[in-house]
């Protein structure tokens, strides 16, 4: 888990660094605060208007689909959340592993969810034929 963090805070190292240099050959003199102000700004509203489109369309054909994605995403977070306190409190050992885990629990668990949604619909289904 450790190594997998630093790679991710390498790559965003680069990044930072580049912008600023960017910003700087540009003439703006942006402090820190400012750049992300910016960069995060910028990349929300992306991230806003592609997740806006996907969850239009998907909305037409299943809230399944989105309540699956958001508490999917809320896991992601919360899984990152509980490994990185373990690692600042010493309570526990932090380890990408334990995240995965966590995460496919979830998903067997929607899984066994889904069966029984497609298995329900389908009783009812075969119920009011023979009615």
């Amino acid at each position: 888990m450790s190594s997998t963090l630093k790679l991710i805070n390498s790559v965003m190292n680069f990044f930072h660094d580049t912008l600023i240099l960017i910003a700087r050959n540009l003439g703006l003199h942006f402090n820190d605060k400012q750049l992300h102000f910016f960069v995060i700004g910028l990349l929300g509203i992306v991230l806003f208007l592609l997740v806006n489109k996907l969850f239009k369309y998907l909305v037409r054909h299943s809230l399944t689909a989105i309540s699956f994605i958001y508490t999917f995403t809320v896991l992601v977070m919360l899984v990152f959340a509980i490994e990185i306190g373990q690692k600042v409190s010493g309570r526990g050992k932090m380890e990408f592993q334990d995240i995965v885990e966590g995460l496919w629990g979830f998903l067997v668990a929607f899984a066994i969810y889904l069966g029984l949604l497609i298995m329900a619909r389908w009783l009812k289904g075969l119920f009011r034929r023979g009615s």
